[in-house]
């Protein structure tokens, strides 16, 4: 039986990510399992209470905000787990859940990430994640199968490859992840496991979801629907994507859709939604853009804002 580690990152969000802990205590029925917790710079440090409420759990502490893929990172290379099962501190685990991912990545060695299907928490028969389409480099469009719709098991089907992983929950084989690399901190939040799962399949495997395998999302805990925050970081990273990871003639098609049709088009929506200060950060995604290289670690997202 394999050692599975299971990486968690919390954010300001102790009672969120207690209540992941509690998931694991009470539905986990895999026994080989390293629990990893990182506070990823919380303004208040709660591991010494949680290593007295949960010895079992090996705890990292950031003094700064490292971002999605930096937390994460974080606990990967503390993680000892022939697999890593990289979950946000919104989800709650369901009986089985763990080991059935497990033994996919057993029976399937060209598996390099699987994800399971995802449901919303406060709406549990509502499906969130069941795969992803591939992505059109020409547009960074791609599509979440199955978002929003009620789960009648019309996508159980869909079993084996697919487009993308969700960053909400994905099991990762290690030996993969060696060839790889870790998961790309030049993002901060929003895009990176797209941009992961791009370097795993170049290295040679295979992108998976398995319909059989369930976990609860609570959606938008960490950042508002509307916030500047998800602006900046949504059109920057969408553009540095793209830069990464798209053929020449794609990514020039790509500039001139999103300079001449996606740019006026939010402009016009920021406007109608009276959120005005919002151009100024998009612009400010952009011009990161023209400013700074693909591999650049520099985030560039003015600290004064939220």
């Amino acid at each position: 039986m394999h050692l599975i580690s299971i990486i968690t990152v919390n954010y300001n969000q102790p009672d969120v990510t207690e209540a992941l802990l509690q998931s694991v205590i009470s539905k986990n029925d895999y026994p080989e399992i390293q629990m990893i917790v990182v506070d990823n710079g919380s303004n208040t440090n709660p591991i010494e209470a949680w290593k007295t409420k949960y010895p079992w759990v090996y705890f990292i502490r950031s003094e700064k905000n490292l971002g999605f893929a930096g937390g994460n990172n974080l606990g990967i290379r503390e993680a000892t787990g022939d697999y890593l099962f990289l979950i946000n501190n919104d989800t709650e685990i369901t009986p089985g859940l763990i080991g059935h991912l497990a033994g996919q990545m057993e029976r399937n060695p060209q598996i390099g990430i699987i994800s399971p299907k995802i449901k919303y928490f406060d709406e549990p028969d509502i499906l969130q994640y069941a795969g992803f389409t591939s992505m059109n480099y020409y547009n960074a469009r791609n599509r979440c199968i199955g978002q929003f719709e009620k789960d009648n098991g019309q996508y159980d089907h869909l079993t084996g490859k697919t487009g993308f992983a969700h960053g909400a929950a994905m099991m990762v084989r290690k030996c993969a992840l060696k060839k790889a690399g870790l998961m790309p901190e030049q993002f901060f939040l929003y895009y990176e496991e797209l941009d992961w799962c791009d370097h795993f399949k170049r290295a040679g495997y295979e992108i998976w979801v398995d319909m059989q395998a369930v976990i609860y999302h609570k959606e938008s805990i960490s950042v508002g629907k509307n916030s500047m925050l998800k602006t900046y970081f949504m059109n920057r990273n969408r553009v540095l994507y793209i830069r990464r990871n798209a053929p020449f003639f794609k990514r020039l098609v790509f500039y001139m859709h999103f300079l001449l049709i996606v740019t006026p088009r939010n402009i016009f929506s920021y406007l109608i939604k009276n959120n005005v200060a919002h151009i100024g950060i998009m612009f400010r995604s952009i011009w990161w853009n023209f400013t700074n290289d693909s591999n650049s670690n520099y985030i560039g997202y003015p600290t004064e804002i939220k």
